[in-house]
């Protein structure tokens, strides 16, 4: 399939991908597509390169090759104008939530709708009314990040991520720090965000239980082979695939353990 003719079904198409800082090289070789529509996982250990595979698809990091196509279009040959614009179409949750301390809900809301559009005081407060109600967070309006749950400020900052309408929504460790209940307050949001916005979704977890409940679709990343050894779903994944790293992620157990359980397996 040629992944460059196809903008329609995805809206996100990263081709042949190599990620590095210097001379190491974190990710190499990297083709996946992200169907719109869909919530997509990237998947993998802990140093794996999730993390920069995210920036370079949202624009903080220039690859040392290869392409992301946005709607058919290379981001990284575009011009700046042209970047920027492309970018306004994606909402970014980062792990922190990235709030600004200084500014109230509401000012941390509105920054997006008064950089970047025209819309006077009163649309942007409409707006930023409508955001906050979105994730919960209306009567918060006033509060000062310091005042707020961990929780929240990650609502907080996906209000903030939405302000603009965006068409593509990143996560970057959405559950990092938040408990049971509240991880799943978030994963039940985000699948109502999606359904309700016809938003595309990308994801950066290792989290199994947020993966598994709300990712229809994925990729999992290598740090030994520094390169997407698996893609497809955390169920069909957890399910389907035989490679030992993917199934020792899954199954929450080390590779070697997995293969020494299929040796005593194969002698019985």
């Amino acid at each position: 399939m040629d992944l460059q003719q196809q903008p329609e079904q995805h809206p996100i198409c990263v081709q042949q991908l190599t990620l590095a800082f210097g001379t190491k090289v974190v990710q190499r070789d990297l083709s996946f597509s992200v169907r719109r529509g869909s919530i997509f996982a990237i998947m993998g250990r802990s140093g794996c390169g999730k993390s920069t595979v995210l920036k370079a698809m949202i624009g903080l990091l220039r690859p040392a090759a290869g392409t992301v196509l946005v709607d058919g279009q290379d981001y990284w040959a575009a011009t700046e104008a042209a970047r920027a614009e492309i970018g306004r179409h994606f909402g970014v949750l980062f792990q922190s939530a990235a709030l600004w301390s200084s500014m109230t809900l509401t000012e941390n809301v509105a920054l997006p709708l008064q950089m970047f559009t025209h819309l006077n005081a009163a649309a942007i407060n409409a707006l930023v009314d409508l955001k906050l109600a979105l994730v919960g967070l209306r009567a918060a309006a006033q509060k000062m990040p310091s005042e707020l749950s961990g929780g929240m400020k990650k609502r907080a900052g996906l209000a903030r991520a939405l302000a603009l309408d965006p068409s593509v929504l990143f996560f970057d460790e959405p559950s990092a720090g938040l408990d049971p209940i509240t991880s799943k307050q978030l994963d039940d949001l985000i699948l109502e965000l999606r359904n309700g916005l016809n938003a595309t979704v990308v994801i950066v977890s290792h989290e199994l239980a947020s993966l598994f409940a709300i990712c229809d679709d994925g990729v999992f990343l290598d740090a030994e082979t520094k390169t997407a050894i698996a893609h497809g779903s955390p169920r069909a994944l957890r399910d389907r695939c035989q490679h030992p790293a993917v199934r020792a992620f899954m199954e929450r157990a080390e590779p070697e353990s997995i293969q020494a359980k299929e040796s005593r397996d194969g002698r019985r």
